[in-house]
């Protein structure tokens, strides 16, 4: 039975990157994943989905006017499409969150939507709001807060590192503006004024290769 499934997380918790992996998949099987990106999202170009860690795949880019429902039916005339994968679900509309749910109980097509449930400030955005109220199943995403704890939340901050509390909802690109925190930093952070501790990307180069290792002294996890 096909299924609405929302997959959240805070940022830098690999959402992309598994929903890449999860479009492999699929493909690798002989099967149609149809990819959803929304318009406003340009970082690696209109109607590319690319991942932090260097995963990319083209996608079908959509506006706020577009009606999911029919662009995905639209998609049936070139075949079959086995399952829709949604990145950056967070910015869809009510109305384009029931078209997914038209696309799960009409077509009968999985939809698999990937998204931040909440914004910079703490608040829902309006398409995590309804994936949260509609999906057929929740599934959260984790990461880690600087303090070794799980985040949940996110705040965006300015150069010093202090949080930014006003400003557009929606503000694409700029991810080093943005730490992934517990509830518990997150109050800190944003109400108290506690400054967050900035971590600086590296360079691919830079990066120590973790099948680098001639020592041969890597742990096992226990």
């Amino acid at each position: 039975m096909a299924k609405l499934y929302f997959y959240y997380s805070t940022m830098n918790a690999g959402k992309t990157t598994v929903l890449l992996q999860s479009a492999y998949n699929y493909t690798e099987r002989g099967m149609r994943a149809l990819l959803l990106s929304p318009g406003l999202d340009t970082r690696a170009g209109r109607g590319v989905i690319a991942s932090r860690v260097g995963l990319a795949a083209p996608a079908l880019a959509v506006g706020p006017e577009d009606n999911l429902y029919q662009r995905i039916e639209a998609e049936l005339d070139q075949g079959q499409v086995h399952c829709v994968l949604t990145d950056e679900s967070q910015f869809f509309s009510r109305q384009q969150i029931f078209e997914l749910t038209e696309v799960v109980d009409r077509l009968k097509i999985p939809v698999l939507a990937f998204g931040l449930r909440t914004d910079f400030r703490g608040e829902l955005f309006e398409g995590s709001q309804y994936l949260l109220a509609w999906a057929d199943e929740l599934k959260e995403l984790k990461t880690i807060c600087h303090t070794g704890s799980k985040a949940t939340m996110v705040v965006r901050v300015d150069k010093h590192g202090f949080a930014v509390t006003e400003g557009a909802q929606v503000e694409i690109g700029g991810n080093d503006r943005y730490v992934p925190v517990s509830r518990s930093e997150f109050k800190l952070v944003f109400f108290g004024s506690k400054r967050v501790r900035l971590f600086e990307t590296e360079s691919r180069a830079e990066q120590p290769s973790l099948l680098a290792d001639p020592l041969n002294q890597t742990e096992e996890p226990s």
